[in-house]
């Protein structure tokens, strides 16, 4: 089996490439909390101490993905038969979770600067915040790659570009004080710091919360995948059907498929065929097909799992 074999390398290749980002980035941000926070104490900062809390919650991010990576390489095995692709998006879960936490958290001392604005050092927020802008979006860019089609690298990426844009924000705002001493500006950055972050881990959460429900892939448009299906030379009628993301990128689909009464090697070209369709038209690459020349019971498209046991209950 040299094909599963190089596939196998291929992907522990990138793994080990993306841990390697990760922890550079785990580091840097590591060292640089440390760093903003004690510059956000002495120039009397909210703005860069609710930035030092954000990249302190940025380090758990990176520290979760890196292991998240390295345990989802991990082979199946008979107490985990589907392997640990659902580690990635328990992280994101996590992920997500504590920038709604973060973000309230701002929101409430936001609202209390407001009532009482403090004297704000403007040249070390400015130069704190310039420093942190940089470091923030060298560590962003190291995730970026791979990010796209991973949710639990997303919720990590959008944890640093957060960082990005609230240190921007930071600076301008420091600037702005030196000139004018409108100190009610450092919560006010801070608000819009919250407000971004809340809006970004809302998209992350929800996502998710899909995944871990078993929904059916949002992308995936059930009615044309049904159709393709029927079409299949020798398919008469489909029910039982389920469709879940084991992880964003991985799909799965089982199916009890009506054909006609044939013998077990007849069948495999319909099952082939349909595997064809799944695979290539609807990424669906793990599909459990059981092949039934007559449909036991209830014709139903979408099984009622609850349904079914409290009919057998009575």
């Amino acid at each position: 089996m040299p094909i599963p074999s190089h596939n196998h390398s291929h992907i522990g290749d990138l793994a080990n490439q993306t841990t390697k980002r990760l922890a550079l980035s785990l580091g840097l941000t590591a060292a640089f909390v440390g760093i903003e926070i004690i510059a956000g104490i002495f120039g009397n900062s909210l703005a860069l101490l609710t930035d030092a809390a954000h990249n302190f919650t940025d380090v758990i991010a990176l520290g979760l993905s890196w292991y998240a990576i390295k345990l989802a390489t991990q082979p199946a095995h008979a107490g985990k038969t589907f392997g640990y692709h659902r580690v990635g998006i328990l992280v994101a879960l996590v992920n997500s979770t504590t920038l709604v936490l973060i973000a309230l958290g701002i929101f409430y001392e936001a609202w209390k600067r407001f009532l009482s604005p403090p004297e704000v050092d403007s040249a070390i927020l400015i130069g704190v915040g310039a420093l942190a802008f940089f470091i923030n979006l060298g560590t962003a860019l190291l995730i970026k790659s791979g990010s796209k089609n991973d949710l639990n690298l997303r919720s990590t990426f959008l944890h640093l570009m957060g960082d990005v844009l609230s240190t921007l924000g930071a600076v301008i705002a420091g600037v702005i004080i030196a000139f004018t001493n409108w100190n009610w500006l450092d919560p006010l950055v801070s608000v819009l710091i919250g407000v971004f972050i809340l809006w970004n881990a809302w998209g992350i959460l929800r996502q998710s919360i899909h995944i871990l429900l078993e929904s059916t892939p949002e992308s995936l448009n059930m009615d044309s995948m049904v159709t393709d299906m029927l079409k299949v030379d020798g398919v008469r009628d489909i029910h039982d059907l389920h469709v879940w993301s084991i992880n964003e990128n991985l799909r799965a689909l089982s199916a009890h498929i009506i054909t006609d009464d044939v013998l077990v090697s007849a069948g495999l070209p319909i099952q082939r065929d349909l595997n064809e369709v799944l695979a290539h038209k609807y990424n669906i690459r793990h599909a459990t097909l059981q092949l039934e020349c007559e449909c036991d019971g209830q014709n139903f498209l979408y099984c009622d799992i609850h349904e079914t046991t409290s009919m057998h209950q009575h």
